[in-house]
């Protein structure tokens, strides 16, 4: 079936063919619905929950592998061959993730996983600060970093998000988690090589802050480990 789209006024309309009484959601009514006082929880746990996960550095760190490795002294070759342990360690520990977040519930790998990157960024922060980058030094902070975030933020802000909302809004809160998560993508992504640009010191431990405090977020957060969506 189609979803025709009409316009009202200035905004867009969306009506469902599948049920013709129901009213026209213009952009301003689908916030309406979503953005009220007793969904302010919800809302703020979809947010903060994506933003942290950015604010990990994890995209930027990603996309600019092989430029963090060549900083640390690492020849061309050998920094894109890093860049590619990299990725496969994220593709484990994802999948691991997937395993324990059910088992473990989400708050404790959020709690394992905060303190874990904390210390795996604050290393990488303390490497570009002395200049210290002896053997793989580079590359064992940063497969400890992406070990951690894979099996806690990364596993948990897509099941959190699409559990905190109830079903009414919930696709409307998922799309504004998701929103959100990519918006902070984008900015890093974007400021990431001017900042790295006088060492990396300064915006890894940026990231080791973002990570400590992302601690204190999930001692709040509820846990929705076996627990019903309403």
């Amino acid at each position: 079936y189609e979803i025709p789209l009409r316009l009202v006024g200035s905004e867009m309309c969306i009506r469902d063919s599948r049920y013709p009484d129901h009213t026209c959601n213009t952009l301003k009514n689908i916030l309406k619905k979503l953005f009220q006082h007793k969904y302010r929880k919800p809302i703020l746990y979809a947010f903060l929950i994506a933003t942290f996960n950015q604010l990990s550095g994890i995209n930027a760190i990603l996309y600019y592998a092989p430029r963090i490795f060549e900083m640390s002294g690492v020849f061309t070759d050998s920094a894109m061959m890093q860049s590619i342990v990299i990725g496969l360690t994220n593709l484990t520990f994802t999948m691991i993730g997937m395993i324990l977040i059910d088992q473990v519930g989400r708050r404790k790998l959020l709690y394992i996983g905060s303190i874990g990157m904390t210390l795996s960024l604050a290393l990488v922060a303390k490497g570009f600060y002395q200049d210290a980058f002896s053997g793989y030094y580079m590359l064992i902070c940063l497969m400890g970093f992406i070990a951690f975030f894979a099996i806690s933020l990364g596993a948990v802000i897509w099941v959190l998000i699409s559990e905190v909302f109830p079903n009414n809004v919930r696709s409307k809160g998922q799309v504004l988690g998701s929103m959100t998560h990519w918006v902070w993508s984008a900015l890093l992504s974007w400021m990431f090589p001017v900042f790295i640009r006088t060492g990396g010191t300064f915006i890894f431990s940026f990231f080791a802050i973002m990570m400590f405090l992302s601690f204190f977020f999930a001692l709040r957060l509820p846990e929705t480990k076996n627990k019903s969506l309403e």
